[in-house]
């Protein structure tokens, strides 16, 4: 695997060991394009796996990538994946929910990849509203399995439902949150 594009394109991501499904190289492309310049942006990549996206969201000019991954036997290829980036990205080896409880920041993206058997998607959701991960403006990205399509909600609290791509068996699906204001 490789990186996609910005100032690290074509350098080499390896896959860890054990059970991981890394975003398909396509819609990583299709993610920035999207998105556009991610200059200066805050990043937070959940279930990052091989830190694939948040290397993406580092090369394309991310001034703040932070990674969170629960299983620890996947953080030396993570470690080694990561090395090669200058700016500062950070690896969290912590259970996705904790680090949302915890986290000290907010993000102007948070992109989620979990499990697709995970049954807990719309929890996370419900979690990245509720302790405010995200700055106004800024962007949830969840992927999750073509099958559960129409299970997700419109709109949860300051979240909006604002677009959603499919790439085979895979979708994403982008949230915003609301400007702060008045209402």
């Amino acid at each position: 695997m490789r990186v996609t594009g910005g100032i690290y394109r074509g350098r080499t991501i390896v896959c860890p060991p054990g059970v991981i499904r890394p975003a398909m190289d396509r819609m990583r492309e299709s993610i920035f394009s999207i998105l556009g310049d991610q200059e200066g942006t805050a990043w937070l990549d959940l279930f990052s796996g091989s830190g694939s996206i948040g290397i993406e969201a580092a090369s394309r000019g991310a001034g703040l990538v932070h990674l969170v991954e629960r299983d620890r036997g996947k953080k030396e290829t993570i470690m080694k994946n990561i090395a090669f980036v200058e700016s500062p990205i950070k690896l969290f080896v912590s259970d996705v929910f904790r680090f949302l409880a915890q986290a000290k920041i907010p993000y102007d993206v948070v992109y989620a990849d979990p499990p697709f058997p995970m049954e807990e998607k719309i929890r996370l959701l419900e979690t990245v509203e509720r302790n405010r991960v995200l700055k106004a403006g800024g962007l949830f990205i969840i992927h999750y399995p073509v099958e559960e399509k129409g299970t997700w909600p419109e709109r949860l609290g300051d979240l909006l439902f604002t677009d959603e791509r499919s790439y085979g068996r895979s979708t994403l699906r982008f949230y915003t949150r609301k400007e702060d204001g008045p209402q």
